[in-house]
């Protein structure tokens, strides 16, 4: 039975380093495919979502009409499309899609996606930013709001679709937009300010393993994992995170004026009716709806960038990660 167990062991220490050189070895194949390809191909692909729904439409038209109907049918649709082709004065509408993450990491490629944009935007044109972001660092999600900001300061009409959750840090770039629509389950709000930082002090002091934290300036270092917490770090981390708070706050009132600031910046969130009512979305709606209800007057084009991790981004983002719920976050 020991002699079992001994070799039970090594197989699974054989098993857990094929597999860890199977992942290393295919995260560098696809880091080197996506060098080769992001370093000649465009920073942006752009989709016709009109010929998307065009060929929707064909598909099911094809199985319900008659042959002759559906003949007549694609005749009329044909002319139609050579006259929208001649008609260079019909507004169009930009899509960006933008999950976010804790760090909000997909900001450089809205940026992208953003420029690409006012490259090309005229007058009656619009943006419509597809937002599934639940929050995290503020400074992260800090600038994808000002990414968006640049949208308007164009003039050019930015509408947020939730279809999920803009929380905290995602409100903080849906309130950027002209008019935000929300799906009727979509959470919306949650504009507060949380830290979570676990301490080990106690447990290394049990153990007898002294941590020695050097600093020059009064509050350098105020609560860290490692270190002794006195009250004065308390209350300069809650100094800190109220001043997080307001600066929050006055951002999203700056947008929406309208709001009942103190009374939505509690910390809760809203389900998109219950949002509607205080005024934190315009519409409850979902972004399929709005954009296929847009395509009959508009062409619509999905603008997508290019991700711009690298290897090393790849291999260490787990780990990052990790770090980066430790750290103050806006609260999600």
């Amino acid at each position: 039975m020991e002699w079992l167990a001994e070799y039970g062991l090594f197989l699974a220490e054989a098993v857990t380093v094929v597999a860890a050189f199977g992942i290393a070895a295919g995260l560098v194949a696809g880091a080197m495919r996506g060098r080769r390809s992001g370093h000649h191909g465009p920073p942006v692909e752009i989709t016709d979502m009109n010929d998307r729904y065009r060929r929707m439409a064909v598909l099911a038209e094809r199985r319900i009409l008659p042959r002759k109907a559906f003949r007549a049918r694609r005749r009329e649709e044909r002319k139609e499309r050579r006259r929208l082709a001649r008609d260079q004065g019909r507004r169009r509408i930009f899509v960006i899609d933008f999950k976010g993450d804790i760090r909000a990491s997909r900001a450089s490629v809205l940026a992208d996606e953003v420029t690409t944009i006012l490259s090309v935007a005229r007058n009656g044109d619009e943006v419509v930013v597809r937002l599934d972001n639940s929050g995290g660092a503020p400074n992260g999600h800090g600038l994808g709001a000002s990414q968006l900001a640049r949208i308007r300061e164009r003039g050019i009409r930015l509408t947020v679709a939730v279809d999920r959750v803009a929380a905290s840090g995602g409100y903080m770039m849906a309130c950027v937009g002209d008019r935000i629509i929300a799906a009727p389950f979509a959470l919306v709000g949650s504009i507060g300010v949380f830290a979570a930082i676990p301490n080990l002090h106690r447990l290394l002091q049990g153990r007898g393993i002294d941590v020695e934290q050097l600093k020059a300036g009064e509050n350098k270092l105020t609560v860290t994992m490692v270190g002794k917490t006195t009250e004065a770090d308390r209350a300069k981390l809650q100094d800190q995170l109220d001043t997080t708070h307001r600066i929050f706050k006055e951002f999203v009132a700056e947008y929406r004026p309208s709001l009942d600031i103190e009374h939505v910046a509690t910390g809760e969130y809203w389900h998109a009716r219950q949002a509607l009512s205080l005024g934190l979305v315009d519409e409850v709606r979902t972004s399929d709806d709005y954009l296929h209800g847009a395509s009959g007057e508009a062409d619509i084009y999905r603008i997508r960038g290019r991700s711009h991790a690298n290897l090393r981004r790849r291999f260490g983002r787990a780990a990052e990660s990790a770090l980066d719920r430790l750290s103050m976050h806006l609260d999600d």
